[in-house]
C-alpha cells in the first residue's frame, strides 16, 4: 500500500552499468528521484542520456545494478519473474517505444489480452472495453486488423489502448507520439491529460515539447544523471553537458527572512535562488535603494553584481539558493567556454 505523503515511485542511489569490451559503462549514475501519486512527469534528454533506462527500472523490465527502486510500496527489482508479471499487469500500463503488439493477434485481441493475462474484467464485459478504448484512441474502423496492416502510427495507438486495458493506476510511455498524425496525438495528449485529472500517475519519454508544456514537471537527464531543474530553467541557452557540470558544482546556501548579508566580504560567482525571495540593495544618500530582487529560478553572476557593488543582500522571505563560489565559477567558465554566451544574456538583461 502506498503510505499517505510517501512517494509514489522513488528512485534511491540507483545505479545501471552494463558491460562492455573496454570495461563496465554506466548508463544511470546515482538517480534519486521521487514521483507523487497523480503527478503528469515528462523525462527529457537526448539520445543516450539513458531516458529508456530509466523507465525500465520504474517498470520493473530491468534491475539496478545498485540502489533500490519502489513503486506503490513494492521493489520491482526483488520480485520473481512471475510475481514481476502479475503485479505488472494490474499496476502499470506500459506503452513501448516499438508497440510490441502480438503480430497474429488483431488489435482488438492485443487489447483485451491484458485482461485475460490478469482475469480483470468480466469476460463479457472485456471486448466491450476493448471496443471502447480503440474508439478513444481513433481506431474504432480498425479493431478486426491485424498489426501488420494498419500504419506504424495506428499501431502506436493501439497500444497507448492496450496500456489502458486494465485501469492502471501508473501510465509509463515512451516516446508515444512520435509516430502519430497531428490530429491523433492530440487526442493522445488529450487522454493523458484526462487520466492525470482521474488520479492516475503518468511519466512520458519524450521529445516533444508539445507534450512536454503539459506535463507538470520535467526530468531532465544528461549522461544518466539527472540535471537540477532550477539550474536548467535558470539557463535555457545552455546546452545540456553544461546544465549538469552546473549541477555538479552548485551547493545550498539559506538565510531566515529579514537576514541579510553584506557584498563583501560576501561573494557569490553564481547565485540561483530555489526558494522565498531575495531583494539587493544599493547605497544611496538617503539610507537604501532596491537594486534587485530575486524569485525563484531566477539567478546572478558575479559579472552582474560587480559593477553594483557594495550590496547588501536581503530576505524578504525564508530563502535557499544554490550558489556557486567565485574562483570556481571562474574556472568553469574558463574551462567550458561558456563566458560568451553569460556576458549576451547579461547584456539583453
Amino acid at each position: 500500500m502506498n503510505t499517505a505523503g510517501a512517494p509514489y515511485i522513488s528512485l534511491q542511489d540507483v545505479v545501471k552499468t552494463f558491460p562492455a569490451p573496454g570495461g563496465e559503462v554506466a548508463v544511470l549514475k546515482h538517480i534519486h528521484l521521487n514521483i507523487q501519486p497523480g503527478e503528469y512527469i515528462s523525462i527529457v534528454g537526448k539520445s543516450g542520456s539513458g531516458k529508456s533506462t530509466l523507465l525500465n527500472m520504474i517498470t520493473g523490465i530491468d534491475h539496478p545494478t545498485s540502489g533500490t527502486v519502489t513503486v506503490a510500496g513494492t521493489q520491482p527489482h526483488r520480485l520473481s519473474e512471475s510475481q514481476l508479471a502479475a503485479w505488472r499487469g494490474v499496476t502499470i500500463g506500459i506503452v513501448f517505444q516499438f508497440f510490441q503488439l502480438l503480430p497474429m493477434l488483431s488489435l482488438l485481441e492485443n487489447v483485451m489480452l491484458p485482461m485475460d493475462f490478469c482475469n480483470r474484467y468480466s469476460p463479457a464485459e472485456r471486448e466491450g472495453r476493448a471496443r471502447a478504448l480503440l474508439e478513444q484512441v481513433g481506431l474504432g474502423d480498425l479493431v478486426d486488423k491485424l498489426p501488420g496492416a494498419v500504419s506504424g502510427g495506428q499501431q502506436q495507438a493501439a497500444a497507448i489502448a492496450r496500456a489502458l486495458a486494465n485501469d492502471p493506476p501508473l501510465i509509463v510511455a515512451d516516446e508515444p507520439t512520435g509516430n502519430l498524425d497531428e490530429r491523433t496525438a492530440e487526442g493522445v495528449l488529450a487522454l493523458f491529460d484526462e487520466l492525470v485529472a482521474r488520479g492516475k500517475t503518468v511519466v512520458i519519454v519524450t521529445h516533444d515539447p508539445a507534450l512536454v508544456k503539459r506535463t507538470q514537471r520535467t526530468i531532465l537527464l544528461s549522461d544518466g544523471e539527472i540535471i537540477h531543474p532550477l539550474i536548467a530553467r535558470a539557463f535555457p541557452h545552455l546546452p545540456h553537458p553544461q546544465l549538469l557540470q552546473l549541477t555538479h558544482l552548485v551547493r545550498p546556501h539559506s538565510l531566515s527572512r529579514g537576514e541579510s548579508l553584506s557584498l563583501p566580504p560576501y561573494a557569490t560567482g553564481l547565485l540561483v535562488l530555489t526558494q522565498g525571495k531575495l531583494a539587493l540593495w544599493k547605497p544611496a544618500r538617503r539610507g537604501e535603494t532596491l537594486w534587485k530582487e530575486l524569485h525563484p529560478s531566477q539567478a546572478l553572476t558575479a559579472q552582474e553584481i560587480a559593477p553594483h557593488l557594495p550590496l547588501r543582500l536581503q530576505a524578504l522571505e525564508d530563502c535557499v539558493w544554490l550558489e556557486i563560489p567565485p574562483e570556481a565559477w571562474e574556472s568553469w567558465l574558463a574551462q567550458s567556454g561558456a563566458r560568451a554566451s553569460f556576458v549576451s544574456t547579461e547584456k539583453q538583461a
